[in-house]
């Protein structure tokens, strides 16, 4: 034969063909999938709990130290009013006014000619007369302008009396029960123009 019939098989060469071979093969039963277990789902649903609760410790906590915060920012406002309503006070009674007043009322007087100690020697320098009841300058006379700080504050050694004075007699209520220096009652409401 030759050297082609010799290259392809003949017919009869070639193996029977059987069935063909499936591949097909039974399905396994699937695997069930596990249940999960109880203490998984309970670990859970504490984990939320436990987290929802220190949110809302945290909030509260927040929210009370905002409230102690306010409470602290008026406390403040007050002692702030109250140290001025303080100095206030201080300015008033260290005011040269309420000074000389007070030295005139424990019995001290202004000389025009004051006199002098020299402590070197020992020596008197002036005038040397005593000043005998009066001041010649009038530290609350007319022309003082008057203190607002002070109007009401007694003196050190007359506890009922003022700067400006000893306190004026109470005033005597009119017959018909209003006070003489005051305006008249209004008894239809606030006055008002009349407009067209």
């Amino acid at each position: 034969m030759s050297i082609a019939s010799n290259a392809l098989p003949t017919p009869s060469a070639l193996p029977l063909r059987s069935e063909p071979q499936r591949r097909l093969r039974a399905v396994e039963a699937p695997v069930r999938r596990r249940r999960p277990k109880l203490l998984y789902g309970v670990v859970a649903v504490l984990g939320a709990f436990l987290i929802a609760g220190s949110q809302m410790a945290l909030s509260i906590m927040t929210t009370q130290g905002s409230y102690e915060l306010s409470a602290l920012k008026q406390e403040q406002r007050d002692l702030t009013y109250q140290k001025q309503i303080l100095y206030d006070d201080v300015a008033g009674l260290s005011s040269p006014q309420y000074l000389a007043a007070n030295a005139a009322a424990l019995g001290m007087v202004i000389d025009e000619s004051p006199s002098y100690l020299r402590l070197s020697d020992g020596a008197l320098l002036g005038a040397r007369e005593v000043s005998l009841g009066s001041s010649s300058v009038d530290a609350m006379g007319r022309g003082a302008v008057p203190n607002a700080l002070i109007s009401d504050t007694p003196l050190v050694t007359a506890p009922d009396a003022t700067i400006e004075g000893k306190p004026a007699a109470p005033v005597e209520p009119v017959e018909d029960g209003g006070v003489a220096n005051t305006p008249p009652p209004i008894t239809d409401g606030l006055p008002t123009p009349s407009t067209h």
